[in-house]
């Protein structure tokens, strides 16, 4: 529990800090952000939080509040064994830093509730309420309380925010004529912790060891390598960027939590480091380059064949049999009679469709063609008829959703067309993956998604006997879980693994103990099977506390249970990359420099998704090799970091905080 939580104050007041951040939100997302502020940023947080069903009872009132402190308390206690609160003030103690986590309790974000917690002084405001127009409106409310307040919306609708951030823009360049152009920039954010989750799920459901990860306007591709034979060494890629658990294969390890000490997942390891990690495996990053055009997602059935959407595969097996017969008949009727081809072919179909007059008196290999064509006319007037009928059903079911086909195998089940499950879906089809979809609720938001791209659909209760077998469990390659419920999605992981016990499968849960605990018993029962389990808030939390820190995530990599993060920065500002050369700006298990953006300063955007034309790789004797797409991303390790470059880098958490702190430091003076 918490050390000390400032009492709920009984009238309106301000707050007491000055620069803090403001985190409002009913979910585990807005407890997962104040943690991420306070424990690796350091921030002093107020966290805004709505009462319980019925606020005259305490114990139902406090309910998130006291999920919050549990929370805070865990998080406390992992950063002290790790020797830090994660980089707040060296001088402060853990109690001290709990002291600087205020949470209030208000069912709205109203007028009132924000100038409680202090948004006209407060430098940040994140609103990742779960209902899109809960957070519009206190984003409005915020920007006329405070137009200098930076804001992080949390937005489904991408449009809509796309809008929205416009309209806030303006809004702060109007109220604050005299702020520059890259605060304005950061002022209003826009993310969506379904757009930010997607990637990294849809990525454990790759079959082998590569990983593709689609970040805004960045491709990704690692590799998970296992540990090399004596006498071997592994393929360094272009870097390693971490170690895995010495405790991987064993079945009372943990998963690279914060609790799992020395043993857990090295991220970002130097050579030394890598060398003598023997029988650990590894994830190398085998490529960086900028993503092109959006190509068109696939459809499971593809434009190729049209018929195929309307005619089943015996029927047109059976059309191509009788249409073979007639050519052969026609042929025949040629070379025994003489006629010409096209009279012979005529003749043909006329007999076929029995209208043309008998053959009394003619050659007797005319009188057998005539006969044949008869018996093939026979067979044509059911294949007829059934086509006729299946087209009329096809049609009448042409806006239904697909049944997953028979001879259907290598796929992918997912569970639960929710926000995340819809992201994680489109993710797939983007990668050319083969999904097949369990949902039980008819209008969930992703049904006209998965009917669009032609996916199919089990509708049907995933705890119920026989669905997941209409999925085609046992011939799919993993199973996503991804329903809101941690309870069912545990039973569906159980219940696939029980019929088949190689499966690749990855949960989604919420409690850190909790999936620690399912993971070790997993693996334990499934020692050969591999087993994720993923919390969406916590894959989604750093990209959230970036951008209220004025940054944008380009992607996050989970490894094991800890994250990777994926950022755009400019070098000038920042001593520990400028004047640096590349090799002496990595620092082992804080930060490494992956790829140089050679786009004009005037050309660049936070998300790297301007396209640019590829200009000449910058200075001499780099060693760079220039790729499409303004990125040159094998630098030299002797390259010397201009003021005027912005590097892309990948990051622990704290290293990233580190980073963002020294800069918002030096720009404050």
């Amino acid at each position: 529990m918490l050390g000390h939580v400032t009492p709920l104050p009984q009238q309106p007041q301000r707050s007491p800090f000055s620069g803090h951040m403001v985190v409002c939100g009913d979910d585990a997302l807005a407890q997962r952000l104040a943690v991420e502020l306070r424990y690796v940023y350091g921030e002093r947080v107020t966290l805004v939080l709505p009462p319980g069903p019925d606020p005259s009872r305490p114990e139902v009132a406090l309910t998130g509040r006291g999920r919050a402190a549990a929370l805070f308390g865990r998080m406390s206690s992992a950063m002290s064994r790790n020797g830090g609160n994660g980089g707040g003030n060296p001088d402060s103690d853990t109690n001290a830093g709990v002291e600087a986590v205020r949470i209030l309790q208000a069912h709205e974000p109203s007028d009132e509730a924000l100038e409680e917690a202090g948004v006209d002084t407060a430098a940040a405001l994140a609103l990742v309420y779960d209902d899109d127009e809960r957070n519009i409106r206190a984003a409005l409310t915020a920007r006329r309380l405070n137009p200098r307040v930076r804001l992080v919306i949390r937005l489904y609708n991408r449009k809509l925010g796309q809008h929205l951030e416009a309209l806030l823009d303006q809004a702060a360049a109007v109220a604050s004529p005299g702020l520059d152009h890259t605060a304005l920039d950061a002022s209003t954010t826009v993310l969506s912790d379904a757009d930010t989750a997607a990637p990294a799920l849809a990525a454990t459901a790759l079959a082998g060891s590569s990983k593709v990860i689609q970040a805004e306007g960045l491709l990704l591709r690692a590799a998970e390598r296992t540990p090399p034979r004596d006498g071997q060494v592994a393929d360094p890629g272009l870097c390693t960027l971490a170690l895995l658990s010495s405790t991987t294969h064993d079945p009372a390890g943990t998963e690279g939590s914060d609790s799992s000490g020395d043993e857990g997942p090295r991220l970002l390891p130097d050579q030394t480091e890598v060398a003598a990690a023997t029988g650990r495996g590894t994830i190398v990053l085998e490529a960086v380059s900028r993503n092109g055009a959006n190509a068109r997602t696939r459809r499971m059935g593809g434009r190729s064949a049209p018929l195929s959407q309307f005619f089943s595969r015996r029927l047109r097996w059976s059309a191509l049999g009788v249409g073979t017969a007639v050519l052969g008949l026609a042929v025949a009727s040629t070379f025994t009679t003489g006629d010409k081809p096209l009279h012979a072919a005529y003749l043909t179909l006329l007999d076929l469709f029995a209208m043309g007059d008998p053959a009394i008196g003619d050659p007797t290999a005319r009188q057998v063609i005539q006969i044949l064509s008869g018996v093939a006319g026979l067979m044509l007037l059911p294949l007829l008829v059934a086509g006729v009928l299946e087209a009329f059903g096809s049609l009448r079911t042409a806006s239904s959703l697909r049944r997953p086909p028979r001879g259907l195998s290598g796929h992918v089940v997912l569970l639960g067309l929710g926000k995340i499950g819809t992201r994680v879906l489109v993710q797939l089809r983007e990668l050319g993956i083969p999904v097949v979809c369990v949902e039980d609720d008819p209008d969930a938001r992703g049904i006209p998604v998965a009917r669009r791209l032609h996916v199919p659909v089990v509708i049907g209760d995933v705890t119920q006997e026989g669905v997941l077998e209409a999925a085609k469990i046992r011939r799919s390659r993993a199973l996503l879980a991804l329903t809101s419920i941690d309870t069912t999605n545990l039973e569906a992981a159980l219940y696939a693994r029980s019929v088949k016990p190689n499966l690749r499968v990855t949960l989604r849960l919420f409690d850190d103990e909790f999936a620690t605990a399912v993971y070790r018993t997993l693996r334990t029962a499934h020692p050969q099977a591999l087993t994720r389990s993923r919390s969406v808030s916590h894959l989604a939390a750093p990209s959230f506390a970036v951008a209220m820190m004025g940054r944008q995530i380009l992607g996050a990599v989970p490894v094991e249970r800890k994250v990777m993060l994926f950022a755009a920065v400019e070098v000038a500002g920042h001593p520990q990359l400028e004047g640096r050369t590349v090799e002496q700006a990595f620092r082992s298990g804080a930060w490494r420099v992956l790829a140089l953006d050679v786009a004009p300063p005037a050309d660049r955007r936070p998300d790297l998704a301007a396209p640019v034309p590829p200009p000449q790789a910058p200075g001499t004797g780099t060693g760079a090799e220039q790729r499409p797409g303004g990125l040159v991303w094998n630098l030299h390790p002797g390259y010397v970091l201009q003021p005027t470059d912005r590097v892309v880098i990948a990051a622990t958490r704290r290293g990233l905080a580190e980073l963002l702190r020294r800069r918002s430091s030096l720009t404050n003076r």
